[in-house]
């Protein structure tokens, strides 16, 4: 791909000044702020017509999200969606000032204008427009350049890049209005990294691949990656995935990184969309980086366009296939006996006495660049796999949970009557909660469950949601407890963890030792527990708290989880099925 060289050297030696970005008036020192960036791509609109603005919505900062779309008008062709998602991090601006100057290049440039031919390139300028608008020259300390930009949390102090899921914020609403109304088919979020010290400026994370429908992941990574990769490389910035140590330096090898769906990637993943989040090097130059990002999303659009026909084609066959998928794994381990050997470019690593503390502290001496192999541990297999039911059931008192499904897509059916349904209920057995907040929770992890059989009593008005979808792997992801960022994880269901009523022990003694009269299955069952319980032995209240629990009078619904499952269709009520 030598011919890239000599596009990339002309587009960025013959732009008209009259189009030329903040970024390039600065002579690569300065980032575009917000509205630099908006006024720019207004100019664009007025003067070409391939590229439209929309706004979308309004952001937790008052703004509104915009939205860019540039593309040939060619009647008649199916086109591959490619979506760039900018300043999640404002902090980390390469992706902003990048593709300010891609959309203009694309537009007026023939040598690569073509290539809007088969492809619809959408572009958010920036995403996080609250962090954007607190700029300063101190929030990354350990960032090269730019001279000032804009700050890592939102106007809730939130990271958008956990939010994809439990959407806290109106951005993440709005993104996943505008993803489902683009589909793309490829979503590019750009990034700046953090960590090792290392001779790269470009690296980069992919949606992992064992999430992927399988045709989808081999020609993700045997195809796309690698083309972007020799692209990229032709154009002077050799990439390698994300340089996530598997302890203090890489020479002791690089785990891929587990994009879960609060990440954008892992969010993609979930819609059978194919996700990059370009990470470009802290330490190397501001200019450099933008170039960088540029050589990626350049190289992108280029390899998009030529492959379009496949890439669309995987992922309608993969939308087919979630529809009718049986089983979904809901969380995976890493598979450290499989790994790639990468040939490594890094720099000799050495400690020498620190100043601050007086103990070893670690240094990268640049002056001795070295090669050597690194495992890359990428590979992950599922350790938990649930079968889909043929339905989920949601109470319609839990209105954020429904008003993200409507977000996202999916479709739901009402009651119109009330009805008692069969359904299987999960039991919240155990669980962890972080000890501080977390993104503005108290994340729920290591959650366990048991499956029951019940006939619950539901009213017009809830929920159903069939299984017949193209996105039965985000319902999974976010429906099924024990999935890493289910919405129990992200305490959208904490109220059923409490417990509503209670007991008098001095009343309640006369019934328990009634119950132990007349049950004498339940009298065994007590009897063992004190021999095998010590503690519970010793506890006068914790004997009378077991008893109630299996009472009559203890409320069936706490750590009832509140969706339930249909198990099979012809237990879907027919009120449903008559839609």
């Amino acid at each position: 791909m030598n011919y890239l060289i000599v596009i990339l050297f002309s587009l960025f030696l013959n732009f008209s000044f009259a189009q030329s970005t903040p970024y390039e008036l600065s002579k690569g020192k300065e980032t575009a702020t917000y509205q630099q960036a908006i006024d720019y791509y207004r100019l664009l609109d007025s003067t070409y017509r391939e590229i439209t603005i929309e706004e979308i919505g309004i952001t937790d900062s008052g703004k509104p999200l915009t939205i860019i779309k540039i593309t040939n008008s060619i009647s008649g062709v199916n086109k591959c969606r490619v979506l760039i998602n900018n300043g999640i991090h404002p902090g980390e601006p390469e992706g902003i000032d990048a593709s300010m100057m891609l959309a203009r290049d694309l537009l007026k440039n023939k040598k690569i204008n073509k290539f809007l031919d088969k492809i619809e390139l959408y572009i958010i300028p920036i995403y996080n427009i609250e962090g954007s608008l607190h700029r300063s020259a101190t929030s990354r300390v350990n960032q090269n350049g730019p001279i000032e930009y804009g700050f890592r949390g939102n106007g809730q102090n939130l990271d958008l890049n956990r939010d994809f899921i439990k959407c806290d914020s109106k951005n993440a609403e709005l993104f996943a209005t505008i993803f489902q109304k683009i589909t793309p088919h490829l979503l590019i979020d750009t990034h700046t990294s953090n960590g090792s010290n290392y001779q790269y400026t470009l690296t980069y994370v992919a949606t992992q691949k064992d999430e992927l429908y399988s045709p989808q992941a081999v020609y993700f990574e045997n195809n796309l990656i690698p083309a972007i990769a020799n692209s990229t490389k032709s154009l002077g910035f050799e990439m390698i995935p994300y340089v996530n140590s598997r302890k203090t330096i890489p020479n002791d090898g690089i785990d891929g990184f587990f994009d879960s769906p609060r990440y954008s990637t892992g969010y993609a993943s979930l819609f059978n969309c194919l996700g990059f989040m370009v990470e470009t090097h802290m330490l190397k130059e501001f200019d450099k980086r933008v170039k960088a990002t540029y050589s990626f999303l350049l190289s992108s659009i280029i390899i998009a366009s030529k492959d379009a026909e496949t890439i669309i084609q995987l992922q309608a066959d993969a939308d087919t296939s979630t529809i009718f998928q049986q089983e979904f794994p809901i969380s995976y381990s890493q598979d450290t006996s499989q790994f790639a050997e990468l040939n490594f470019k890094g720099f000799t690593a050495k400690y020498k006495e620190s100043k601050v503390s007086g103990k070893p502290r670690l240094f990268y001496d640049e002056s001795k660049p070295i090669q050597f192999p690194v495992r890359f541990y990428n590979e992950f297999v599922p350790n938990k796999i649930i079968i889909k039911p043929a339905a989920y059931i949601i109470p319609q008192a839990y209105q954020k949970v429904i008003k993200l499904l409507n977000c996202n897509g999916v479709e739901m059916y009402e009651l119109v009557k009330d009805t008692f349904l069969i359904v299987e209920s999960y039991k919240i057995d155990s669980f962890k909660t972080f000890k501080l907040p977390y993104e503005g929770h108290y994340y729920h992890y290591q959650v366990y469950t048991t499956a029951n059989i019940d006939t619950i009593n539901y009213f017009r008005g809830d929920k159903v949601i069939i299984t017949n979808q193209k996105t039965n792997k985000y319902l999974v992801e976010t429906l099924e407890p024990e999935a890493k960022d289910s919405f129990f994880s992200w305490n959208f269901f904490d109220g059923v963890l409490n417990q509503k009523e209670g007991f008098s022990d001095y009343v309640f003694e006369d019934v328990a030792a009634d119950m132990l009269k007349k049950n004498k299955t339940l009298k065994d069952l007590f009897e063992k527990k004190k021999l095998d319980d010590a503690k519970f032995a010793s506890d006068g209240n914790a004997q009378l708290d077991y008893l109630y629990k299996q009472s009559i009078y203890y409320e069936k619904t706490h750590n009832r989880y509140p969706v339930t499952r249909i198990l099979s269709e012809s237990q879907i009520p027919k009120q449903i099925l008559s839609y």
